[in-house]
């Protein structure tokens, strides 16, 4: 059976095994151990000596290349990965663990996008490894984890808000008690025992509080921890000179994982056409953008500006493509210093603000609080990246939503027809223009085959984070 610190390296187990560890310097060398588990971990696909990690900072780096590449591909192949899921990794697994996050911590602090994906990550590979284990190892292993988890101190209900908000679980799935979440069955026992008449408190336990619900409060239980890690070892960097060399090592190979690029695809698992991504095209805007960046000359000027064209234009130079995906995104993954935020998008946000008639913010400057908080920063009156989070990324109303609330933006051309959101539109005119700029291209130099050429790299091109 695996122990508690293959599901939660931060648990006293394994943080007993990071203190046994010796000097830093031994994990960059190739480690014969590491190695022979993963050259003989079942179902093993190593087509190449570079799939295989040889030592723990290595094997660092495969942890969080795991869930990017799985993240961003449905036809990933995990049998290159297959090593994370042996038991026998553990004691292997959960150096590179800490030795991950004080990395992202120290490089990166909290709120980053490496933190955020550090804990996804964490969480998701907890998920899978439960998958591979038989029905009493998986039962034995969370309830063994959760107990420890669970003597650290009480669990309100509103730690679950982020699964709440996903819907992953409902209000009425956990079972309450004056706010606080139960889930060690001898507490639930000593505090509802009394109160169910004529039935086994046992086996009410298994039916209210199930194996499944048991294993998310687990997972997100273990995100917290690791994201509450990471923000510890930021503050007590802030205190060193200098931090190791090694950690910072590990940070740069962070780096160039989250900056691989990466194929968008569609439903079906192909890679999907390319959304336009870079500069913004006033050319394929919608009838309805263009007219809330004429400025609103009546009433309507809050809701055009900060509830249709901050989502709008936010996605359509950052992420035109998030229809397409089956993930969160933040700004951040697309523009990790705010740099293309700061200098394109609320440029464009502004100049439309005034050009209302009165201008926006003359007699509302609260609003651009307001804009931060749909970007995803909080309310929050200058746009950082350490406020990533507070709120949500609101992507643009529907053209149904927009007919509804902002009527008076709606006049649609030809194109609008069939079309469900002005994003939608936005990517579909960028195709259509860039099309025809390539043909007419070809047309001047004389070179018929360039057009079927550009039209098959618009559908297997990449896409950059």
């Amino acid at each position: 059976m695996v122990g508690v610190p293959f599901i939660n390296p931060l648990s006293l187990e394994g943080r007993e095994m990071v203190r046994q560890l010796g000097s830093l310097e031994d994990l960059t060398h190739d480690n014969p151990e590491l190695i022979g588990i993963v050259t003989r971990s079942k179902s093993q696909d190593i087509s190449d000596d570079q799939d295989i990690p040889r030592n723990h900072l290595e094997l660092a780096l495969k942890r969080l290349e795991w869930y990017v590449k799985k993240r961003n591909n449905p036809n990933f192949n995990y049998r290159k990965y297959a090593f994370l899921f042996q038991g026998d990794i553990e004691k292997f697994d959960t150096i590179s663990f800490y030795l991950l996050s004080q990395a992202i911590g120290v490089k990166f602090g909290p709120n980053s996008r490496e933190s955020r994906l550090m804990a996804e990550s964490q969480g998701s590979l907890i998920q899978n490894r439960l998958e591979e284990l038989n029905t009493r190892n998986r039962e034995e292993i969370v309830l063994k984890a959760l107990q420890e988890l669970l003597s650290q101190g009480t669990l309100k209900w509103t730690f679950f808000e982020d699964l709440l908000s996903s819907r992953r679980i409902q209000l009425s799935d956990l079972v309450l008690d004056q706010g606080e979440v139960i889930m060690d069955q001898d507490d639930f026992r000593e505090r509802l025992g009394p109160r169910l008449h004529h039935r086994d408190p046992d086996k009410m336990y298994q039916l209210l509080i199930g194996e499944e619900l048991r294993e998310l409060i687990l997972i997100q239980m273990v995100m917290q921890q690791t994201e509450n890690y990471m923000a510890e070892v930021h503050e007590k960097s802030r205190l060193m000179v200098e931090p190791n060399p090694l950690l910072l090592q590990l940070a740069d190979g962070v780096t160039e994982i989250l900056t691989q690029p990466t194929p968008s695809y569609t439903g079906t698992g192909k890679v999907a056409r390319q959304s336009y991504r870079g500069p913004l095209n006033r050319e394929a805007f919608p009838p309805c953008v263009k007219t809330a960046l004429e400025g609103i000359k009546s009433g309507g000027r809050n809701d055009a500006i900060v509830l249709f064209i901050t989502p709008f234009v936010s996605y359509a130079r950052l992420c035109p493509d998030i229809f397409k995906q089956n993930v969160t995104v933040r700004v951040s993954d697309k523009d990790p210093q705010l740099q293309v935020v700061h200098q394109e998008v609320l440029p464009l946000i502004y100049e439309a603000a005034e050009r209302c008639v009165p201008p926006l913010f003359e007699d509302q400057p609260q609003e651009k609080i307001n804009i931060n908080a749909k970007i995803g920063f909080g309310m929050h009156s200058t746009l950082k990246l350490e406020n990533e989070g507070e709120t949500k990324w609101y992507t643009p109303m529907s053209c149904e939503k927009i007919k509804l609330h902002l009527p008076y933006l709606c006049r649609p051309d030809d194109d609008c027809k069939k079309i469900g959101n002005p994003l939608i539109y936005y990517n579909r005119k960028n195709w259509i223009l860039s099309r025809e700029q390539a043909e007419s291209g070809d047309k001047k130099e004389d070179e018929g085959s360039s057009g079927e050429e550009v039209m098959e790299n618009q559908d297997n091109d990449w896409i950059d984070v």
